[in-house]
């Protein structure tokens, strides 16, 4: 059997806990193979980002038509664009290659407080890149930034902004809520069949770095294997609460750790 292969564009993490490593890493764990488009170089570790080194449009194009001439894409897990180049080139990609799932993580800000997509930026992701997902996946700053709104406090509030992010032409929304408050940590599956919420325990860990990459790419790797969306969300949930739960046990870094992306690997 040919094993299902998912693409990831998005920006390189220097110290592996998030970006393109952290997905790469996640749909290693979930048996699917990974390629990748990078659109930006960052120098970063557990405590912050110190530098960012923008790759060139046509090169993400290269890259882009690299890829998708020889390999059989069934899934694109879409992080950090940076900047309106980039975008545009990843947008001209999509609509010249037509992968059947995209799942777009608008990711603007760092854990850190690093800013990773430029100002410029923000609504040529909303109007032009944004209608070409399958899935969107904001946390709850993110979807509010995206429709210039306050962040949502309430289930209600959650679920009329992902209505309205929905109404700028993806098929679904995921909003994150691990920046909530609360035991639970409950991200909402919007569609226009309703509202799903998915909880799971709120973990008490400082060690969450790439959990929001590694979400997005868990969903893109269930969506290559052929699952359906909302399978395809709730398995990538399962996986992401267990590898929070395993962090600590990394002990890597001396500020915000990495998640376990191979905790099923433990054998202790």
């Amino acid at each position: 059997m040919t094993v299902p292969i998912a693409l990831t564009i998005a920006g390189s993490d220097s110290s592996g806990g998030a970006g393109i490593q952290a997905d790469l890493k996640t749909f290693a764990a979930l048996g699917v193979y990974g390629a990748s488009v990078i659109t930006a170089l960052t120098a970063q570790n557990t405590q912050g980002v110190t530098g960012i080194h923008h790759v060139p449009a046509d090169f993400v194009t290269a890259q882009i038509d690299a890829v998708f001439a020889d390999l059989d894409v069934r899934a694109v897990k879409i992080g950090m664009v940076a900047e309106v180049a980039v975008i545009d080139a990843i947008v001209a990609g999509l609509l010249r290659w037509t992968p059947a799932q995209v799942v777009l993580d608008p990711v603007m800000v760092a854990t850190s407080g690093a800013r990773l997509l430029k100002p410029d930026a923000v609504e040529a992701l909303r109007s032009r890149l944004v209608p070409r997902a399958q899935l969107m996946t904001p946390n709850l700053p993110e979807a509010a930034a995206l429709l210039d709104e306050g962040v949502a406090e309430s289930e209600s509030d959650i679920a009329r902004q992902g209505r309205r992010l929905l109404a700028l032409g993806c098929a679904a929304v995921l909003i994150k809520g691990g920046h909530g408050h609360g035991v639970e940590s409950i991200d909402y599956l919007v569609t226009r069949m309703g509202v799903l919420a998915l909880a799971a325990p709120r973990l008490a860990t400082k060690n969450t770095h790439g959990t929001g990459c590694s979400l997005s790419s868990a969903v893109a790797a269930g969506l290559a294997r052929g699952d359906d969306m909302e399978t395809a969300v709730r398995g990538a949930k399962a996986y992401i609460t267990a590898a929070i739960a395993a962090a600590d046990r990394l002990g890597v870094g001396h500020g915000h750790g990495p998640i376990h992306h191979f905790h099923r690997l433990d054998r202790d």
